[in-house]
């Protein structure tokens, strides 16, 4: 069973920072895509970052570029998303997400992703 916890979520000014971490437990974390989604309310679930864990390629999604960063830690099984100059367009619930691969076509689809986590909150004032 795999199984991902999401943290660093919290509320900010238009302008701040945050860095979201997320925790893999239970399964192999090399040669794995893993992304992060975001979720304002009435709202689809859009992809923001992913990232290729076997050879560390990144991906983002155009409204985040140049804002936010995807990383990962090997050692402690864990992934990051630093945002940067957030806005208050940002806020929403953030989830992170694990697939068998990285499609570059697909890799910001949620229906590439089989495990999820429970999602952290980011709110953004102005």
């Amino acid at each position: 069973q795999v199984q991902l916890v999401e943290s660093g979520g919290g509320s900010v000014q238009a302008g701040g920072s945050l860095r979201l971490s997320c925790a893999a437990f239970g399964h192999t974390y090399s040669n794995n895509c893993m992304a992060w989604f975001r979720q304002a309310p009435g709202k689809e679930r859009e992809g923001v970052a992913a990232i290729y864990t076997g050879g560390g390629s990144t991906y983002y999604a155009e409204s985040v570029k140049g804002r936010f960063t995807i990383s990962q830690d090997n050692a402690k099984n864990t992934v990051y998303l630093q945002m940067n100059s957030l806005k208050p367009e940002d806020t929403a619930m953030y989830y992170c997400a694990a697939a068998p691969a990285c499609y570059s076509d697909y890799v910001l689809d949620r229906g590439e992703y089989i495990y999820w986590g429970q999602g952290t909150q980011v709110t953004v004032s102005s």
